[in-house]
């Protein structure tokens, strides 16, 4: 392939991957948690300790916060620069693959790896929502590829030792990305490696006085000056939101063991079958013993990162994610020499896949509910037939071009192919957005009356829809609603409302303000006299004025 060739791919690629970040509106919960946020800090100036509707929120470090902040100041408030620091950690994490790929396998396999890994239905997905699991994938990679870089044999001094200071870079920015797991899956990891290669002598190599210097330097600055203006952070953080989430099931997110088989194999597509047709092979390349072994670190990686979430007692789809980036350097050097019969079942797949579509929008209406309406549905089917088409299309090509002996082509075919239908993924996802963001209610509500006043009280009664702050470009006072942001009314009680009983006297007393609630809420509260002005309601929710 020539390099000119390339560049075109490339700017292709890169158009393909950032489009539609700004098309589709934020989704509760995380994308309207992980944007309010910054949208505090921007506003308050206060980028030392992260607040959720004005209340102190310690959940996660500020990496992304203060990117996102960053973003907001420079480019202003919107979808995109909301997304914006996922789909740039995203991009760089596949820079990282590449550039390891190309030192340990040459650029054909680099670019197969790269291809796969931005494909993959999972990666594609969370680096295109605003959510922390992909900063934390980007910076776990280069750990990953500094060690991978630092222990080839031909590297030289200069190289082992710019390689492990990025690795101990990476697990620096991971851990101010998500915490603890940004040094301890690394450290796992190079554990149970050594004891495979049965060289303990590595680490030795790891360059641990300079490297924890820069790793802690990285690290302190933020994490000392929010513990010295918040003494609470410490055990919150440490305990409660690390110890306790593992080891127990009290964020009520718990999973059977087999959690996360079904989102690995459906996150690899349309690489899934591709892959376990090789699995064979990769574990005879692994089985190999060799002083530097690339390959046993790779297997390690995903191995272990996907047994410690598994044995989480909290556990969400997008927290195996880092293992997709070695999956990918794991399944190129083969998968550029799968065989036509392996891509003949993988057109298979797609055609199977296509009939499900096919009867699923056929029965399109029987997914409605009283939140989600049938017209929602509706307006997903023209994106799905474009999934569907471009997984046929390129799955098709692929076989074609194996069948004549080509190498990277194929690979190729099904990545692009990949790339188009998950888009379409996405934008038939939004098809449901009325029923899933606030931001159709904020502008149905401000075209009709005019944008709502940020100087007025704003109630939110038993209910905290995630992305109406950000929408609304102001925070609300809670009544009757603790969950996530419980430290926070604990710490500042004074910026909640307890009861729904105490709410009706502190409403009554004013001349104007606005209260958003649930519907069934609004009935009991209507049905007991309680003056309110219906301004707009969706499926979810219901904002009445004072006046």
């Amino acid at each position: 392939m020539t390099h000119s060739r390339i560049v075109v791919l490339l700017l292709l690629f890169v158009l393909v991957w950032f489009a539609g970040l700004d098309d589709r509106t934020l989704t509760r919960p995380d994308e309207g948690r992980y944007s309010e946020i910054p949208r505090e800090m921007a506003v308050t100036g206060d980028w030392v300790t992260p607040r959720l509707n004005d209340l102190k929120y310690f959940e996660k470090p500020p990496l992304q916060y203060w990117a996102t902040a960053f973003a907001f100041t420079t480019f202003g408030e919107h979808n995109w620069t909301a997304r914006a620091w996922p789909a740039l950690t995203g991009l760089i994490g596949l820079l990282f693959v590449f550039l390891i790929g190309r030192r340990l396998y040459g650029l054909q396999i680099a670019i197969a790896a790269t291809a796969i890994l931005a494909s993959s239905l999972w990666y594609f997905a969370i680096a295109h929502v605003n959510t922390l699991d992909m900063g934390l994938t980007c910076w776990m990679t280069l750990t990953l590829a500094g060690f991978l870089f630092a222990e080839r044999p031909e590297a030289t001094k200069g190289e082992r030792f710019a390689g492990m200071h990025a690795a101990w870079a990476g697990m620096a920015l991971a851990m101010l990305s998500k915490g603890l797991i940004g040094i301890v899956l690394p450290g796992g990891v190079l554990f149970f490696y050594s004891l495979w290669q049965r060289d303990l002598k590595m680490w030795g190599r790891l360059h641990f006085g300079t490297g924890l210097l820069l790793f802690f330097a990285i690290i302190t600055p933020w994490f000392a000056w929010v513990q010295a203006r918040n003494p609470e952070f410490g055990e919150f953080f440490f305990i409660h939101e690390h110890l306790a989430r593992f080891a127990s099931t009290t964020h009520r997110r718990e999973g059977a063991w087999w959690y996360f088989v079904p989102v690995l194999l459906g996150g690899l597509a349309p690489w899934t079958l591709l892959f376990l047709s090789r699995l064979r092979h990769v574990w005879s390349v692994v089985a190999t013993p060799k002083p530097f072994h690339p390959e046993r670190l790779l297997v390690v990686w995903c191995v272990f990162i996907f047994a410690f979430f598994s044995m989480s007692g909290s556990k969400l789809p997008s927290y195996i994610i880092p293992i997709f980036p070695a999956l990918a350097l794991l399944m190129a050097p083969s998968i550029v020499q799968t065989s036509p019969r392996a891509h003949a079942w993988n057109l298979g797949a797609a055609c199977v896949f296509a009939l499900m579509c096919a009867a699923a929008m056929a029965m399109i209406d029987r997914f409605a509910n009283d939140e989600i309406p049938a017209e929602l549905f509706e307006n997903m089917r023209p994106w799905l037939v474009v999934t569907v088409a471009a997984l046929l299309l390129g799955t098709a090509l692929a076989l074609r071009w194996r069948r004549r002996a080509a190498s990277l082509r194929p690979v190729l075919a099904v990545a692009v192919s990949g790339l188009i239908a998950w888009q379409g993924i996405a934008y038939a996802y939004n098809a449901l957005s009325p029923a899933t963001s606030s931001y159709h209610l904020v502008q149905e509500i401000a075209a009709r009356e005019g944008p709502l006043s940020r100087n007025l009280p704003f109630f939110s009664i038993q209910t905290y829809e995630q992305t109406l702050p950000y929408y609304l470009k102001r925070t609300m006072t809670l009544v009757d609603f603790y969950d996530e942001l419980n430290l926070g009314l604990e710490q500042e009680p004074g910026k909640g409302i307890e009861h729904v009983e105490d709410f009706v006297p502190v409403w009554l007393a004013l001349d104007a303000g606005y209260a958003t609630m649930k519907p069934e809420v609004y009935d009991l509260l209507n049905k007991a006299a309680v003056p309110m002005r219906e301004l707009g309601r969706d499926t979810r929710r219901v904002i009445v004025s004072r006046k």
